[in-house]
Formats: C-alpha cells, sequence, structure tokens
C-alpha cells in the first residue's frame, strides 16, 4: 500500500466513517439541497466522515509508526453509537451534518487518537473537536448556497448506528484541481470491552 503515497508527504487524517445505510439517509435528506443547489462542490457520499485528528502533511514514514498504535486503541474500545442530525455552516460556505449519540465518548475517543499520535512523535496544530460531517463547499461567488441547504437539514434526524473502525485516511486536498479524493491507508475494527473504563 505504501508504494502508492507519493514519495514526498502524505496528507492524513484519523477518522470514523457511518455505515453506508446511514450515508444514504442523509443523501436522500438532501435530496432537494443536490437539486437546488448544483453548482455548490459536493463531497462523494463514500468519503464522508467524521475526522477525531487532523495530522496534515506526514512523511510516508510517518504510516507504519501509526499503524500498531491505533490498532492497539481501536481493539481496546467499544463501538459507539451515533447518529447524524440537522446540519449546518461554517463561514457562511461548508455545509455540514451534525452528529448526536454518545458524544462524550466520541470526545475522550478523539483525545486518545490524538495521545496516541502525540506518542508516535508526530507533531500537528490540534484543532478543538466539533463532531461534524462535511458535505459540500459554496463557491466564493454564491456563499447563500451552504447556508440555505444548512436550513433545509435543520429538522433531520438521522438512525443511530454503531461505529465499525477506525480510519487512517490519505487525502489529496491541495494537490491540484478538481475534487478532494479520500482513500483508506488503513482501518482496525472496534473489538468489545472498552479497556480504558474504568
Amino acid at each position: 500500500m505504501n508504494e502508492e503515497i507519493r514519495p514526498e508527504t502524505v496528507r492524513v487524517f484519523i477518522a470514523l466513517s457511518p455505515p453506508d445505510d446511514a450515508k444514504q439517509e442523509l443523501a436522500r435528506e438532501l435530496g432537494p439541497a443536490y437539486r437546488a443547489h448544483p453548482r455548490m462542490r459536493w463531497n462523494r457520499i463514500e468519503d464522508w466522515h467524521i475526522t477525531l485528528a487532523f495530522l496534515g502533511e506526514v512523511p510516508p514514514a510517518a504510516i507504519p509508526v501509526l499503524r500498531p498504535p491505533l490498532a492497539d486503541l481501536a481493539a481496546a474500545r467499544r463501538p459507539l453509537t451515533l447518529a447524524l442530525r440537522g446540519g449546518g455552516h461554517f463561514d457562511e460556505r461548508v455545509l455540514w451534518s451534525g452528529i448526536g449519540g454518545d458524544l462524550d465518548e466520541l470526545r475522550l475517543l478523539a483525545a486518545d487518537v490524538r495521545a496516541v499520535v502525540k506518542e508516535c512523535g508526530i507533531h500537528f496544530a490540534e484543532r478543538p473537536l466539533r463532531p461534524h460531517l462535511t458535505l459540500a463547499r459554496a463557491r466564493r461567488d454564491t456563499p447563500s448556497c451552504a447556508v440555505e441547504a444548512a436550513a433545509g437539514l435543520s429538522g433531520f434526524t438521522g438512525r443511530p448506528w454503531q461505529t465499525e473502525r477506525l480510519h487512517l485516511v490519505a487525502s489529496n486536498f491541495g494537490r491540484g484541481p478538481g475534487p478532494i479524493r479520500y482513500r483508506d491507508v488503513d482501518a482496525w475494527s472496534f473489538d468489545g470491552e472498552d479497556r480504558h473504563a474504568g
């Protein structure tokens, strides 16, 4: 898998991904927004994710260092119960869906993920965790699109679902023109008992 990574650096983050049926449920709710705002840059549904830690550009050598401790962390955790809920926007341009459910446990998971990254000697700019799912970006000449689409999601409450895996994801953001693309570098199942509890 490493041979596919660009040799200089790779832009990576650690995330959760909703199951396909939960994403399809939200996509159906977004139908009117898709039709009303076709010029928005819509993220591909298969790329929807909840970022726990954004590491930015790291050398490819960092990837094998991260794998074992992230695998151990996932193995020590029970799945969380989450749901996609409502919507909003950042700076009137970035449309997102909110997250409901086990938010306290989600914050603890994110804190532990970030601690693992630091213990691996990888420095990154920590951002406060704001659990959300980025859906689209409005073009600079039509910023109101994200505001209007967010209003259309205000009453949305998706079905509860359980997190299945912890994902290490690479992105080609900033690699040139075209839509942002993501791919799993690796993913690890949440395997039952939470050894961090108590």
